[in-house]
């Protein structure tokens, strides 16, 4: 079961953006899930717009039981003008006795993913997983246990934050270069998911609005 890149075989035909204006990812905040697509793996995650007190906004609830699916936006990013990533994310939940680095433990409370498509060289199509991780120390990168194709890379972890709405902002440009050693101008979709399939555990996270900026 290959959750880490949400199809291969997929060619995308994707609206280009290249400007240097903010650009609108996931647009929650305004009660819209347009554009969004799920991909259902083993079981199903359930993604609802809520209400958050905290913010006094709307935002993307994600429950999962036991179940895997995500929702993935195909979305061609000229990172040379917009390479900054920006979300934020709270979560309650901690797995507990999990290895990420086997098959039997790829799961996680909330991951935000890149993908830069291979085209009709789907074996050449990579992604970027940016997680919560609950076995690994924020900063760490591994290779995920399904595919040599994706890469894991912890942005949080732990449950010093656990309840607490945490901001990121990563430059996916530097990232892809740097954690995976790709060099590319585009990306051509957006995934979000929380996961807990493979470990038989359960999670409630919350998403904020997702966009990208030149700064």
């Amino acid at each position: 079961m290959l959750k880490a890149i949400l199809t291969l075989t997929c060619i995308f035909v994707a609206p280009v953006f290249a400007g240097a204006e903010p650009i609108p990812i996931g647009q929650f905040s305004a009660g819209s899930l347009s554009g969004w697509e799920e991909k259902e793996f083993e079981g199903k995650t359930q993604y609802v717009l809520v209400n958050d007190d905290v913010l006094g906004k709307t935002v993307l609830k994600a429950e999962s039981h036991q179940g895997a699916s995500g929702l993935f936006l195909e979305i061609k990013i000229d990172l040379n003008k917009t390479p900054y990533l920006n979300w934020s994310w709270k979560t309650s939940a901690h797995f507990s006795n999990i290895n990420e680095n086997e098959k039997s433990g790829d799961d996680f409370v909330a991951r935000i993913y890149v993908v830069v498509d291979g085209g009709y060289f789907f074996w050449k199509t990579i992604a970027l997983n940016y997680v919560w991780s609950s076995s690994h120390n924020a900063g760490e990168k591994w290779d995920n246990p399904f595919t040599s194709n994706a890469t894991m890379y912890a942005v949080e972890s732990g449950v010093k934050n656990l309840g607490k709405w945490q901001q990121y902002k990563r430059n996916v440009k530097e990232d892809l270069k740097n954690i995976v050693g790709k060099d590319t101008q585009y990306i051509d979709a957006i995934a979000i998911m929380t996961d807990t399939d493979n470990s038989g555990q359960s999670a409630t996270t919350y998403f904020g609005d997702i966009f990208f900026t030149s700064e």
